[in-house]
């Protein structure tokens, strides 16, 4: 078979063009050069694609350095134990390796890197949908490879290994985790004797690094419907390797006649509802641990039901910990985790008559994720009762545009006391200390309550008329 890269790239000249100058330094160094893996399988399915994914039978670092050398390109970042280039660039990323092939041992979380020929290359590789090849040297520009019959599983939608599965998720377990991506990425499925042998082989999972699981954890959160990828994990056995909390959030309890909802499913459409309009990670990471400790705070009370007070508090310290073990940031830590502790607010807020008071208390918690923490909080609404689904969006929609009015008349979003620490010692004469905190605390009290404006001037006059008052309660000796 051979595709027409003219025809398949005609509506994005840059690449081809940047693929044809590539081959041509292939040819000035007599290397075999082709676009290999992602690459090729999204050209096929005509998906776009960041990364170019060249392998050459040679020194793809030597390679890596000649091409950006030649066409001007940033410089290289090498991997030298796996024989692996980056070159990145505005639109797009190109990957150069040298043909190999990496194995795993037993308890190792580094593979093994051996150096091969293309065929070989190609079998090592995870997925039939991944073992596809285009030559890009300029006598066979264009000549497809495909050992595996990877285009008939691309039409037929399935992910299979090219070898027997256990050895290719024993060489890298990683690849368990690749599978599930695949599939949620792409909506296909998963072949059954591919699927049962990750089911064999998940708790080797844990020999793989955090950053990694991350990465592709990651992806399949930012699947169109991410709940696929997550329920493959849990069916898998996967999850229970991986995100452990997650799996007992299973099932139903039942208690004089009274049941709660399966948190499980409840998560699952919570983070559906929310990949449908954003594609923040930060917030379908809260989407799915926002009732992460709804197990522990589970309680029943007689005559009333299931209660979980308390679960979004705990919920934001266990994700803190899940976070710091996955090596995520510590900025979208602090996101994650504000949004995980305040998603019921704006609930208990539409509940009741939505004062001004309780508007800017939440803007000034919520700060910069208001916005998101708004989305998640109309994700949370999967009740099956419309008319009560109908009446929290009505309610959500006041707080919405209470959030508007309120945020344009005092500017709360980014809040800070319009009296600063300096100005409270000099009218107090005070030193540095906890007295000072204390008073900044009684001015914010006052605009949050609507008493002043977040205004310095009102600010200042309010402190002169309550000046006594804050000597009395914060400056008095006992």
């Amino acid at each position: 078979m051979k595709l027409d890269l003219k025809n398949i790239l005609q509506n994005d000249h840059d690449s081809f063009d940047l693929i044809q100058n590539i081959g041509k330094i292939a040819d000035d160094m007599d290397i075999q050069a082709y676009l290999v893996g992602g690459f090729v399988r999204d050209l096929i399915l005509q998906r776009k694609n960041k990364d170019i994914d060249i392998v050459v039978v040679g020194d793809g670092l030597a390679f890596a350095d000649k091409v950006s050398d030649t066409l001007g390109l940033y410089p290289v970042v090498k991997y030298k134990e796996f024989a692996t280039a980056m070159i990145p660039l505005k639109s797009v990323e190109i990957e150069i390796v040298s043909a190999r092939k990496e194995v795993y041992q037993q308890h190792s979380r580094n593979p093994k890197v051996e150096f091969t020929n293309l065929d070989e290359d190609l079998r090592r590789r995870d997925f039939t949908i991944n073992t596809m090849a285009l030559s890009i040297n300029a006598n066979s520009f264009g000549k497809f490879i495909d050992p595996f019959t990877g285009v008939k599983d691309l039409n037929s939608k399935m992910i299979i290994t090219p070898l027997d599965p256990k050895e290719t998720f024993f060489e890298d377990p990683l690849r368990m985790l690749r599978a599930i991506r695949f599939a949620s990425q792409l909506h296909f499925d998963i072949e059954e004797s591919t699927f049962q042998a990750i089911r064999e082989y998940a708790s080797r999972i844990s020999i793989i690094s955090k950053e990694r699981i991350r990465d592709e954890f990651i992806k399949i959160l930012m699947s169109d419907k991410p709940s696929f990828g997550i329920d493959l994990l849990s069916s898998s056995g996967l999850m229970h390797e991986v995100f452990p909390q997650l799996e007992k959030l299973k099932g139903v309890d039942s208690h004089d006649g009274f049941k709660h909802k399966d948190v499980y499913l409840h998560t699952l459409t919570v983070l559906d509802n929310v990949a449908a309009v954003s594609d923040d990670i930060n917030l379908r990471f809260a989407a799915l641990f926002h009732d992460i400790a709804k197990p522990q705070c589970k309680r029943f009370v007689k005559g009333s039901g299931w209660t979980f007070h308390g679960h979004e508090e705990l919920g934001a310290r266990m994700f803190d910990k899940i976070a710091r073990d996955l090596r995520l940031s510590q900025k979208d830590i602090k996101i994650i985790s504000k949004l995980i502790r305040l998603h019921l607010r704006p609930i208990v807020i539409a509940k009741d008559d939505v004062t001004d008071s309780a508007v800017r208390r939440l803007i000034v918690d919520a700060g910069e994720e208001i916005d998101k923490l708004m989305i998640l909080c109309r994700a949370d609404i999967t009740s099956k009762n419309k008319l009560r689904v109908k009446k929290y969006m009505q309610n959500f929609e006041l707080v919405e545009q209470k959030i508007i009015e309120v945020e344009q008349k005092d500017a709360l979003r980014t809040f800070q006391s319009p009296f600063d620490g300096k100005e409270i010692m000099t009218m107090f004469d005070l030193k540095p200390g906890p007295e000072i905190g204390k008073i900044k605390h009684f001015i914010e009290e006052a605009i949050l309550e609507g008493i002043i404006a977040n205004d310095h001037d009102e600010a200042k006059d309010y402190i002169i008329k309550n000046k006594q008052k804050l000597i009395d309660l914060f400056l008095s000796k006992p």
